[in-house]
């Protein structure tokens, strides 16, 4: 499973959904963690950008997967409000894997720029993307994970120079953590449409993207108000291999759809 969190705005919905389909690797993009408080919500201030976040989105994502190894890939360290205080807080990506699947490679890294210390930064900011090696006893073959979350530009989803580099770093990191007999999947929330380039350069790396190209019309549900329906993609290097994909509209866990792959 691929989701865009949505740093937790809809955890009532989203940890039974969770809970229940218990994925055996779920990519979990905006994905807030604030060791330094108990607090159940912050707010994010960001001019007139205000939005409620689940202080520990890790921390409650993590409980309602126990059987899970979770690692969590910070892209900055910024700030989040409680009234007036502020609280330290990161923000970025994570990755969990049922214990009863072998790891047996990783990589971590950033597809834009570098980890911001102190503050979220300017916009397009700091965006990490994590890979996984994992066997699959039931295939009897190794298969290859990487996910990331694409940069948000202020201008919109067009084709920019750094959304080309960007991918061009999110490509080195899978064939980093792969070999040649791996199923590889490369997926994430990457802020494009589905003419971009970005997509147009992992189809040319032998990649086949599957949203589109399985007939779905969205990956947005009715949260989202804004215009637009694409932002999530999986793709796969054998899609022979695919017993299964959906992208989940009901229930609505996220302004993001689930996106679930079965080999």
């Amino acid at each position: 499973m691929c989701l865009n969190g949505w740093g937790g705005k809809l955890h009532e919905q989203l940890l039974p959904y969770i809970e229940t389909t218990a994925p055996d690797v779920l990519c979990l993009q905006e994905v807030v963690h604030s060791p330094a408080s108990d607090k159940d919500w912050l707010t994010y201030r960001d001019g007139d950008h205000i939005l409620p976040q689940r202080a520990n989105f890790f921390r409650d994502v993590s409980r309602a997967l126990p059987d899970h190894t979770a690692v969590f890939c910070p892209a900055a360290q910024g700030v989040l409000w409680d009234d007036d205080q502020s609280i330290p807080s990161q923000w970025g990506l994570a990755t969990f894997i049922h214990k009863s699947v072998p790891i047996i490679g990783q990589v971590q890294g950033f597809v834009h720029k570098c980890y911001s210390p102190v503050g979220y930064g300017d916009h397009p900011r700091s965006r990490s993307a994590h890979g996984v090696r994992i066997y699959d006893y039931e295939a009897d073959r190794p298969v290859s994970i990487t996910h990331m979350h694409g940069l948000r530009d202020l201008n919109g989803k067009m084709d920019t120079p750094e959304r080309n580099e960007q991918v061009q770093r999110l490509l080195s990191m899978s064939r980093q953590v792969s070999e040649p007999e791996d199923l590889v999947v490369i997926c994430g929330d990457f802020n494009v449409e589905p003419d971009s380039e970005t997509l147009r350069i992992l189809g040319d790396a032998g990649l086949n993207e599957l949203v589109t190209g399985r007939g779905f019309t969205s990956t947005r549900n009715s949260q989202y108000k804004k215009p637009g329906r694409f932002a999530d993609y999986m793709l796969v290097n054998e899609p022979e291999t695919v017993k299964g994909f959906d992208v989940v509209h009901d229930p609505e866990v996220s302004d993001h759809c689930p996106l679930i792959l079965n080999v």
